[in-house]
């Protein structure tokens, strides 16, 4: 295995690869010896030559900060003397580009259940949804009582998304609170939903109606726990008819251009731009090229990247809707006092990460090199195949809930620290190096470390093909075993 690897042929900089390289090792790097000055921990960085005060630091091939004072070759490379270039809003220029992503047609399908709608689940459960907070414990109750009472063993789980919305909340919050629900009681994977009222919050069934649109009357139902004597009770009759509509359900062959994936990142480390990251990227591109879609979110780990998904927008139009989700982001952060800037996170830093464009150059590469065809909303929709970008935050509960909410069956999770969360669809864990998968055995789903460990990156991309398509199939993830399932809704304002 490499010690130690130059990314880019532009980089001023090398990223340790074992965990430690010890002060005094001397490494050969195209042709120039460079002798470490202190010891560099396992993703951190290291100068290859000397880079004085105020020159850009290169990695990726792209500026990642500037050096705060004097940094000489074979110097460790952090917080303590790299500083980041990123400042408030920019002008952008519209310059596209293309790029060759040649992947042959495949065969294989999807074996996932079509919905009265025409969209793919890859899961068949029984939900039910709260319309607010205050019936948490009752819908939990309705939903112990199904699983006790009712043969489910054809779902694949019997679940309540609890929340601590849908009361006492006031515009862009309380409007943000009603999409996420009604996008929620209308996604794929599930195949029956109940959703349950209280009768006097503001977020009222009846206007949740309103937001939710159409739906399959047969398997969407409505209850108010103020409107019956025993809400426990008539929700598990409701239940038990839903776990019969969903009994002859099967799933059946469909082609990949139904398939729907989210990708995200969390917990990064100094490798998740090197290892998963860009085998995500790949997985993307291979997934476009097949008709399906994929969706991009975290927008402030755009920030410092972002021109390179500008530069590949399909049309004006799309640059123009992508500079104003960067903007808009920054203003969200000047609005309430906040800074811009305000990560690597201290896990990040600790894994090897240094400034946000470092974390965002690593970040946009799980967007592969398609071109993005179309920017959304909060909870809006997907409505166009190939790579989309999404409006929401970088927090992974909030993101990965809010990919899934625009209709990702499922979710890609790369990760370099680790984290046992999982969102309402599946959401599959990619450690970025082989001692997390080891270590974190029971939360990692797939190891991309191998990339650095001379595995041919064709093969671990066929690999991940073949596990992504097995959970699809019905495979179950860790997080679904372990029932670590939830929902986060983005909140913005007051709570009256």
């Amino acid at each position: 295995m490499k010690r130690f690897l130059k990314i880019n042929a532009a980089d001023n900089v090398a990223v340790a690869l074992a965990d430690n390289l010890w002060a005094g090792e001397s490494f050969d790097v195209d042709g120039v010896q460079v002798t470490l000055r202190e010891t560099v921990a396992r993703g951190h960085k290291f100068a290859l030559r000397d880079i004085a005060e105020g020159e850009n630091i290169v990695k990726y091939g792209y500026p990642i900060g500037h050096a705060a004072e004097p940094i000489p070759a074979g110097a460790w490379i952090h917080s303590h003397n790299l500083k980041t270039n990123l400042r408030d809003d920019l002008e952008y220029a519209y310059a596209p580009k293309v790029y060759e992503v040649g992947y042959p047609k495949s065969d294989a399908k999807v074996m996932g259940y079509l919905r009265k709608d025409g969209t793919m689940g890859i899961r068949n459960e029984l939900w039910i949804v709260p319309s607010v907070g205050c019936v948490n414990g009752q819908a939990q109750a309705i939903a112990e009582r199904v699983k006790a009472e009712c043969d489910c063993s054809h779902l694949d789980d019997v679940r309540v998304y609890t929340h601590n919305y849908g009361c006492s909340q006031l515009g862009d919050d309380h409007a943000n609170t009603q999409r996420a629900l009604a996008a929620l009681v209308k996604h794929p994977n599930a195949g029956a939903v109940l959703v349950l009222g209280l009768g006097c919050e503001n977020n009222q069934v009846s206007a949740l109606k309103e937001t939710i649109g159409e739906w399959d009357a047969e398997r969407v139902k409505f209850l108010i726990a103020q409107e019956v004597e025993d809400e426990i009770a008539a929700g598990f009759e409701i239940c038990r008819e839903l776990v019969e509509k969903t009994r002859a359900d099967r799933r059946r062959p469909l082609p990949l251009s139904c398939l729907r994936v989210g990708l995200k990142c969390g917990g990064s480390d100094g490798f998740s731009g090197i290892t998963a990251n860009p085998l995500v990227g790949l997985f993307s591109d291979w997934l476009i090229a097949q008709g399906g879609t994929t969706v991009l979110t975290e927008v402030p780990e755009m920030f410092g990247a972002e021109t390179i998904l500008m530069d590949r927008a399909e049309s004006r139009q799309v640059f123009d809707r992508t500079v104003c989700l960067i903007n808009d982001f920054k203003g969200y952060f000047r609005k309430f006092d906040q800074p811009i800037y305000e990560n690597p996170s201290p896990g990040n830093k600790k894994g090897g990460i240094t400034t946000l464009e470092e974390k965002s150059l690593g970040c946009v590469q799980k967007g592969g090199a398609q071109q993005v065809v179309d920017v959304l909303k909060y909870t809006q929709p997907i409505c166009r195949q190939g790579l989309n970008l999404l409006q929401a935050p970088g927090n992974d509960l909030v993101a990965a809930s809010a990919l899934a909410l625009s209709g990702c069956q499922l979710v890609l999770f790369t990760t370099g620290r680790g984290t046992p969360f999982g969102s309402f669809v599946p959401t599959m864990k990619i450690s970025t190096n082989t001692q997390l998968s080891k270590f974190k055995s029971n939360w990692i789903d797939f190891n991309a470390g191998t990339l650095v460990e001379d595995e041919e990156p064709q093969a671990v991309l066929e690999r991940f093909i073949a596990k992504v398509l097995a959970t699809a199939n019905g495979e179950h993830l860790l997080h679904e075993k372990t029932g670590f399932k939830e929902i986060a809704i983005f909140k913005t304002g007051v709570t009256l």
